[in-house]
């Protein structure tokens, strides 16, 4: 927990001294009392209260100041709250290998009618767009929070031959985060678009520019890793990566951002596509790659292995978009528990120690 107001958490000292003078006040009292004949009449006519509840007002009283003291010092906790408006981008592997029916009735089927129902389990302040990528990578919806135009995008998938996973993580990129002005030109068909050490190559860049390109604009200072609170994207493929940009590079490209990518591995260790244009051929996921991108972004790897893994998976993402943990100043809480405090003291005093003159001589019969 911080405070933005540290120093005040010294009047919390106030509290024992508080405790020692209300002892003392106690103890005067008893030394104060004159005895004289009538008193124990007196004590025995009237009636008295439980010895303990004398001591349970000034107790709430002390605690509502606790409470009060504390609140000055204006904590701060991480509690989760609705999220406030945000873009998501959703890209949606539509390779070939999507035809595969070793999840029923085929990945590509059940991928669509998940997206959709995801869609429909999203608040209206979350805007959506769609990216859809095989040998490459093209936008098939806008951002737009018309559920109807995204679910009519989701239909109109065309799969394609290749996997350029990489190219669809850049669309995705540039259009959650337009204002980075990424060089798609360069960034879809440089293989390191970047200058980041590509793990393959020994720590070589690979990275240079043609003589005809563009001049490289001024470097955008990176931001920390998983800190774009405005959007983020989720990702979806079900096989290795053909073609396009290394997939790790443009991770990197989105944590440079602050941009989250959860990335969901679909589709079983058996999926076989027979006799497709003459050939049959396997289609594996790529997990270890998946695994590798969220991780770079610090986002989640989610593995679904059927039509209703993936339905929980979408339902477990619409969580995380539509709560958000965040550091909340949480001094109005403690105030308002304060007063509740102080209420509840001023009426147990006023229903315990409700002895009025009227009723003490009523009580008093010679």
């Amino acid at each position: 927990m911080q405070f933005l107001e540290p120093l005040m958490l010294w009047s919390l000292l106030l509290l024992p001294l508080m405790a020692g003078a209300y002892i003392w006040l106690l103890k005067r009292k008893r030394k104060q009392v004159v005895a004289f004949s009538a008193v124990s009449w007196i004590l025995q006519n009237m009636e008295t209260p439980s010895p303990w509840r004398r001591h349970v007002p000034p107790f709430l009283l002390a605690l509502a100041m606790g409470l009060l003291l504390f609140a000055s010092a204006r904590p701060m906790a991480r509690v989760t709250l609705p999220a406030d408006y945000m873009t998501l981008i959703m890209a949606i592997d539509v390779s070939r290998s999507m035809l595969a029916e070793d999840v029923e009735p085929s990945r590509i089927k059940a991928a669509q009618k998940a997206a959709k129902e995801f869609l429909q389990d999203l608040p209206p302040n979350v805007r959506i767009g769609i990216i859809s990528f095989a040998g490459n990578a093209q936008v098939v919806q806008h951002v737009t929070n018309q559920r109807e135009e995204l679910v009519s995008a989701i239909d109109r998938f065309q799969l394609q031959r290749g996997t350029a996973t990489g190219s669809g993580l850049l669309l995705s990129l540039a259009t959650l985060r337009p204002e980075a002005k990424i060089d798609l030109e360069a960034a879809l068909y440089n293989p390191n678009p970047f200058g980041y050490s590509d793990p393959s190559s020994g720590g070589s860049s690979g990275g240079a520019r043609s003589l005809d390109a563009k001049p490289a604009d001024k470097e955008r200072a990176p931001e920390p890793p998983g800190s774009y609170k405005g959007g983020a994207i989720v990702l979806l493929s079900d096989g290795r990566r053909t073609t396009g940009p290394d997939p790790l590079l443009a991770a990197k490209k989105a944590a440079d951002l602050g941009v989250r990518v959860y990335t969901v591995g679909f589709g079983t260790p058996n999926g076989f596509i027979p006799g497709y244009e003459g050939y049959s051929f396997y289609a594996q996921v790529d997990e270890e790659a998946l695994k590798a991108v969220a991780k770079i972004t610090e986002a989640d790897y989610f593995k679904a292995g059927s039509a209703d893994d993936l339905k929980k998976v979408y339902q477990h993402l619409s969580t995380q978009f539509t709560l958000e943990k965040r550091d909340t100043e949480i001094s109005a809480l403690l105030a308002g528990a304060a007063l509740l405090f102080i209420v509840l003291a001023l009426v147990l005093s006023a229903f315990w120690f409700r002895i009025g003159p009227q009723n003490s001589l009523g009580q008093m019969k010679a």
